[in-house]
């Protein structure tokens, strides 16, 4: 009996194991580029990188970014679509990898291009239309009417100038009293107050930074303790440090995810940061398509490590697996996510040469 029961124990234990190597990803895509279902939900071996598709969506309209809710449950996705746009409401079954449709709203601007949510909210960013959209959310994980549009308005700079806004990335401070949004089109980085059970004021203007004129905001994280703030421009390249107190911005440093001998086109796109904190990754597209990765010093400075082809076309969104094993990117233009293994120790990135293929993958997400 002793036998059987310590053979019982060691089976048990290895399926376990395997089943902690095994966690969901979620792609969105552009569906009207190439054939696309739209998203796509893989089984993603965090030992071996390996990935199987275990469902997708259906008729779904560019989900270009996606939001996991927190229990795991539901997936909220931007359907970036002209004047057609839309933010949609899936339940996500983790054992079959299905993804249920529930409902759409409007998304009450054009070309929305982030999506976030919480128990009570779900906000959305959108580019072309320069505002932000916060909708109630339902208990049954539905969106509900928008609560409030905050409305950034073109502000003339000149005699025959103009800035209009395109609101890009949305995040909630650690604390969740505020909301931290990336304008790229004004160079802004805007912080509100943050009431989840507001019937309307749900966002309450407080504080804003204005970067270099030019440089163009677009994606930015915090540091694990929430205190740091590292924004990535688009435009220019350029990546600052800022500190985050008390609702407030300052600059610390200024560094740059363009290699000095590099004189082409210029597109940052995407930045994280590992979960132990010691190293922040980032995208440039245009016709660098690199990846850059930064050591973060115990002041929260950046110090340069390394910067290498992503190998492939239009990098946009990347993710870190869940085991801190391995970096994914996802090419809009190859038409694959590419995957990295990753160094602990020094953070560096050398291709597995395992691929996911699929139709202009643009966003990465893992339950």
């Amino acid at each position: 009996m002793i036998k059987y029961a310590a053979l019982f124990t060691a089976i048990f234990c290895i399926t376990t194991q395997a089943q902690q190597n095994h966690h969901n990803l979620i792609i969105g895509t552009y569906t009207n580029t190439c054939q696309s279902d739209g998203m796509y939900a893989y089984d993603f071996d965090t030992e071996t990188a390996d990935a199987q598709l275990k469902g997708s969506s259906k008729n779904i309209v560019n989900p270009s970014f996606l939001s996991f809710s927190a229990d795991k449950k539901f997936v909220y996705s931007t359907n970036e679509n002209g004047n057609d746009s839309q933010v949609s409401a899936f339940h996500f079954y983790s054992d079959s990898g299905n993804l249920q449709f529930l409902n759409s709203k409007s998304s009450e601007g054009n070309d929305p291009c982030y999506v976030l949510n919480d128990d009570k909210n779900v906000l959305v960013a959108n580019y072309s239309g320069g505002n932000i959209t916060v909708f109630g959310k339902n208990e049954d994980g539905t969106i509900g009417k928008h609560k409030q549009i905050v409305m950034h308005m073109v502000q003339s700079v000149g005699q025959d100038s103009l800035e209009t806004s395109h609101m890009h990335m949305l995040q909630f401070s650690s604390d969740k009293k505020y909301l931290l949004a990336s304008d790229l089109g004004k160079d802004y980085l805007y912080v509100y107050r943050y009431d989840p059970d507001a019937k309307s004021a749900v966002l309450d203007f407080s504080y804003f930074l204005r970067v270099n004129k030019g440089s163009g905001p677009r994606h930015f994280t915090f540091s694990p303790d929430g205190q740091l703030v590292y924004l990535l421009n688009e435009l220019d390249g350029s990546l600052l440090v800022l500190s985050f107190i008390n609702g407030e911005l300052k600059l610390l440093q200024e560094t740059t995810v363009v290699d000095k001998k590099f004189k082409g086109k210029t597109a940052a796109a995407d930045i994280h940061i590992t979960a132990d904190g010691k190293f922040l990754y980032a995208t440039n597209r245009g016709d660098a398509n690199t990846i850059s990765c930064f050591e973060i010093k115990k002041n929260g400075k950046l110090k340069f490590v390394q910067n290498t082809s992503t190998l492939g076309k239009g990098p946009r969104n990347f993710t870190i697996d869940p085991t801190g094993n391995f970096l994914l990117i996802a090419h809009q233009y190859t038409n694959e996510v590419v995957i990295f293994s990753i160094d602990k120790t020094t953070g560096t990135l050398t291709d597995t040469g395992k691929r996911i293929a699929l139709c202009s993958p643009v966003c990465l997400v893992f339950e």
